[in-house]
């Protein structure tokens, strides 16, 4: 189970993304609306890497256009970074969900899927070339920096990444988003809103 066999000779973004929609790789593809690549300034000196497709990223084929995305966005203005600057993907490029009455509800994508869809993501990183990578959760920081790796321990290092790229993680904004109380919540936001300038912010 890889996507190995799906990667173009060519490995420019275009080539890449345009492969990626007939990736049959993992399972994953079969309950997919589509393939969601990544998207933004294909010489971003910043990669931003979340989990997976959201219901509403499966439906439109963009990254990180949901509530989660909204979040992130604001952040960036917030600290003075332009969205159109970054480069933003996913580690998994399928939305993987289950059904709750008619709605479709996020699932964590397994080691062995995550696995499968590493192709892709290290062509993107080799073909942007970033400067800095931010993970964004435990699935993208496993990913990259390592199965042992912790967010709640180890949040808001620089530590080298992919090639030795500097690679910082972070909390996933979705995690944020579940956060009911206001004052709490609005710590959290500052802290990820911090954590984001740690990297970006240069």
């Amino acid at each position: 189970m890889s996507a190995d066999p799906f990667l173009p000779e060519s490995k420019d973004l275009d080539s890449l993304r345009e492969a990626s929609r007939t990736c049959r790789g993992c399972p994953l593809f079969e309950r997919a609306t589509q393939t969601v690549f990544g998207a933004g300034d294909p010489r971003a000196r910043t990669m931003i890497v979340g989990e997976q497709p959201g219901d509403k990223e499966d439906i439109e084929g963009r990254p990180f256009v949901g509530p989660a995305g909204l979040l992130l966005r604001h952040a960036l203005d917030t600290i003075g970074i332009d969205v159109d600057r970054v480069y933003i993907t996913n580690t998994v490029k399928h939305f993987k969900w289950e059904p709750r009455g008619k709605a479709r509800i996020h699932k964590k994508p397994s080691a062995r899927e995550v696995e499968a869809c590493a192709p892709w993501l290290m062509a993107e990183i080799a073909a942007v070339r970033p400067e800095m990578v931010v993970c964004l959760g435990a699935t993208a920081a496993s990913a990259l920096l390592g199965k042992d790796f912790r967010v709640t321990r180890q949040r808001g290092r620089i530590l080298p990444g992919p090639g030795g790229t500097p690679t910082l993680a972070t909390v996933h904004p979705s995690s944020i988003l579940r956060i009911r109380e206001p004052e709490e919540r609005s710590l959290a936001v500052t802290e990820f809103q911090e954590d984001l300038a740690t990297a970006l912010v240069r």
